[in-house]
């Protein structure tokens, strides 16, 4: 029996127009296992099946356009044979009761001219190549030199995240996170150390935040608030990107965000997959200026997203690498079993090794 204290992580939430059966969120995890075209594969169908018992699922980050492409074997929702592939994932984790929604990415510089269309090089707020690597042949590789997007070609970033909405709609999401965090295209333009722009897309904050807020609008527009979510990184280093006021920058961008109405704000806490406090930043401000869904995320134990919820501090908690190896995460958390760590050597790239082939609990015990 759980301790009434305990108790809320499985709580149904209700978000938006639907109801989550618990506040379990699996994060966004890239896996690299898209078929040719960067189709989802049957083995990823199988995959999020697998782990429909999360309260929501939020995809692999998944490209709107070819040129939004930054690693091998990514998904994009771009195609018709894209949605038809992401409509087999859809069917499978509503067949089982779960709920899911697409990440919407462009990773901006974070790219390879060999990823991109006619080998042509990657796009950036500025002509800032990134101290990165990106996923190239089964391997880590150095990123390309970008170069900066010219201001009559943003609106048509624009129209590309309002087409995959559409799209994700289509293929039976129950709605999509626009990937705003971790050094992607629209976090590029929010930092300071990557926009050099002179025009209205770069200098101040509301001028470097400005793509991010049309992309949020169109989203809106096109598929509706309450379908419509976005993930931000305040201060995390992640493909190297920073800001020198981070939290007057983020603080205007969550009160706007809330102001178009957005349906929830996934929030990295910290630094992406490492340190929750490598600065200091204050999340409750946040939560303060958004009357919508927050979502903690980054290096949740049990017990902190316990506290989290029970402070209200989070509304719904993020688990990430520990779905990989626990396709059953919720029950083990419920019961408080132990948890099967994950196998690093096949998270990016290969076959079922270390994607499907994880057991759920009672036939680990067997």
């Amino acid at each position: 029996m759980l301790e009434k204290s305990n108790r809320k992580l499985f709580e149904p939430y209700q978000f938006g127009k639907i109801t989550l059966r618990n506040r379990i969120v699996m994060a966004p995890l890239t896996r690299n296992r898209a078929s040719k075209g960067n189709i989802p594969s049957p083995l990823s169908v199988e995959y999020y099946a697998q782990r429909a018992s999360a309260g929501l699922i939020v995809t692999e980050a998944t490209q709107i356009m070819a040129e939004g492409q930054g690693y091998e074997a990514t998904p994009g929702i771009h195609s018709r044979e894209q949605i038809e592939g992401w409509k087999k994932v859809t069917q499978a984790v509503h067949a089982k009761g779960g709920r899911i929604v697409v990440q919407l990415w462009h990773v901006g510089r974070v790219s390879h001219v060999d990823l991109q269309p006619n080998g042509q090089a990657p796009v950036a707020p500025s002509a800032i190549r990134a101290k990165t690597k990106t996923f190239l042949n089964g391997e880590f590789a150095d990123v390309s030199e970008p170069r900066a997007l010219r201001r009559d070609e943003l609106p048509g970033i624009v129209a590309a995240y309002r087409q995959a909405a559409k799209n994700a709609v289509e293929a039976g999401f129950d709605g999509v996170e626009i990937h705003g965090a971790n050094g992607y295209l629209l976090d590029q333009f929010l930092r300071d150390s990557s926009n050099k722009r002179g025009d209205d897309y770069g200098g101040s904050i509301e001028n470097r935040a400005r793509l991010t807020l049309e992309v949020a609008r169109a989203v809106v527009d096109e598929i509706g608030s309450e379908r419509t979510g976005i993930r931000i990184s305040p201060v995390t280093p992640a493909n190297d990107v920073s800001d020198s006021k981070p939290q007057d920058l983020f603080n205007y961008l969550v009160t706007e965000l809330d102001r178009i109405g957005l349906l929830f704000i996934h929030v990295i806490e910290g630094a992406t997959g490492g340190a929750r406090d490598n600065l200091p930043f204050d999340y409750a401000e946040l939560r303060k200026r958004f009357r919508g869904t927050y979502i903690g995320n980054n290096g949740y134990t049990l017990d902190l997203a316990n506290e989290a919820l029970a402070a209200g501090r989070a509304d719904l908690v993020a688990f990430g690498k520990l779905f990989i190896s626990n396709p059953d995460l919720v029950e083990r958390l419920r019961r408080n079993a132990p948890l099967a760590s994950p196998d690093k050597a096949t998270f990016y790239g290969g076959n079922e090794k270390g994607y499907t082939d994880y057991p759920a609990l009672e036939a680990s015990a067997a």
